[in-house]
């Protein structure tokens, strides 16, 4: 049921997505949904409309499905905090990080890089 919402809520989202771009804004915009020419199916007035119902009730189908999942997933997320989970396995050859145990000293100081071999002048 989840991944039905899910994919349901991504497709809402990218119509809604698409029918704010396709809307004129004040300045111009896109403004691709509005060809004001002779033979349009609609007229200007009529096509902002139709976007802006279009966005609406995109946008109220989003809030829903929103709500509705978070509903949904909410017993789910109540398996265990991260913290509460045991440390992963340590690899052989690794000691495990304590924090309050003293880190030993190396065994032997770093070596001394090797001198240049071209002059540095």
């Amino acid at each position: 049921m989840m991944t039905v919402l899910l994919v349901l809520h991504l497709f809402v989202t990218l119509a809604l997505i698409g029918v704010v771009l396709l809307q004129r804004s004040e300045g111009g915009g896109l403004g691709i949904g509005s060809s004001q020419g002779m033979g349009s199916f609609m007229s200007g007035r009529g096509t902002a409309n139709l976007l802006t119902r279009t966005t609406g009730v995109l946008a109220t189908l989003f809030m829903v499905l929103a709500l509705a999942m978070a509903l949904l997933g909410r017993g789910e997320a109540r398996r265990g905090a991260i913290l509460d989970a045991p440390p992963p396995p340590v690899a052989t050859g690794e000691q495990p990080l304590q924090p309050n145990a003293a880190q030993p000293a190396p065994a032997q100081p770093p070596a001394a890089p090797p001198p240049a071999s071209v002059p540095t002048n």
